[in-house]
């Protein structure tokens, strides 16, 4: 690989200032706060921009960067584009870094282009793999459970993935607290043990507390929430209307206008709370995902690197007192 880069990383970036986690029982530990490429990261965006987010993430100790096959827009284009960076700006810092991709949504036409057989699984890996310019990921995930194909075959092919260099570890995304006691059972019989779940949980999405945390405890598999803010409505992005550029003011965004409307008086009252302890909204939902026992760290995504370095300050308060965790329950179950 070529080493031709003008980036040179912070020498003293492992000086503590990032949390490090075991994941599970197992023996890798991942940053308390790991960066998602769902957004930001495509054709669509400014990719300077995407270069300098994920340099100054990996100066601040993130390790982890997460992919899946889809991430765009348009799907792969992120997987692509940052390929490119990894490739000419961290190719010899492989080793310090834990890349992750995914597959189970829509990917390409057919038959054999989405959910959970054998035949998307590995392909899609493989795919993964040529536009990440990577041998090997480190973790692959199952990204959604498939109704009609066997969990057998698609956590086989998981294991396949393991047995052939093309991953060190596994795990499932979006998987229910019933199906994923199962999947991870089907995996420990196959010798190669479930590492993570990665499902979405925040303030306002609770149901990992249902049942999933406890059966992760139990089997130590360690979580990484993804949308830990909620697609910026657990931030102050919202609080004076619904800009532009946001995500529910863009025309192909996810998260809808309708419902920060719905939430926005939750949200006003959380940020008091979070104001009492000296924190932004964003920074008391980071930390309040991260109090969860079984959480290993909080996936965050970042369209700019003064974001990312807001982000992480929610590593300076990370405790929170019995008082303020009744009065968060109270407002977000109203």
């Amino acid at each position: 690989m070529s080493n031709n880069t003008s980036y040179h990383p912070d020498p003293e970036r492992y000086d503590g200032r990032m949390p490090y986690r075991r994941c599970g029982n197992s023996g890798l530990k991942l940053p308390s706060i790991s960066l998602g490429f769902w957004h930001n990261f495509g054709d669509l965006d400014d990719l300077v921009q995407s270069k300098r987010i994920m340099h100054r993430a990996f100066d601040l100790g993130i390790t982890h960067f997460d992919f899946a096959n889809n991430y765009g827009p348009p799907a792969g284009s992120a997987e692509i584009n940052c390929g490119k960076i990894l490739k000419s700006d961290f190719s010899n810092h492989r080793d310090e870094l834990v890349i992750s991709s995914k597959a189970g949504y829509h990917m390409w036409d057919g038959p054999y282009g989405e959910w959970g057989s054998r035949k998307y699984l590995l392909s899609s890996l493989n795919q993964s793999l040529k536009r990440l310019q990577l041998d090997y990921v480190d973790i692959f995930y199952s990204h959604r459970p498939d109704p009609e194909t066997p969990l057998e075959e698609t956590m086989g092919a998981l294991a396949t993935a393991v047995q052939q260099g093309k991953a060190l570890y596994v795990g499932i995304s979006n998987y229910s607290a019933e199906l994923a006691d199962s999947a991870i059972s089907i995996l420990k019989d196959m010798g190669v043990p479930c590492l993570i779940h990665q499902p979405k949980y925040n303030l306002f999405e609770r149901w990992i507390e249902g049942g999933l945390t406890d059966i992760l405890l139990a089997n130590g598999v360690g979580c990484i929430p993804f949308s830990p803010l909620a697609q910026g409505l657990l931030t102050e992005r919202y609080l004076d209307g619904i800009p532009a550029d946001s995500r529910a003011g863009k025309e192909h965004g996810y998260l809808q206008k309708s419902e920060v409307k719905i939430k926005i008086d939750k949200i006003r009252a959380l940020k008091s709370i979070a104001e009492k302890r000296e924190q932004s909204l964003a920074n008391m939902a980071l930390a309040w995902v991260l109090r969860q026992p079984s959480v290993t760290s909080a996936l965050i995504g970042a369209s700019s690197v003064e974001q990312l370095e807001d982000n992480i300050q929610c590593l300076n308060q990370l405790e929170f007192t019995a008082g303020e965790l009744a009065a968060i329950d109270q407002i977000v179950s109203a």
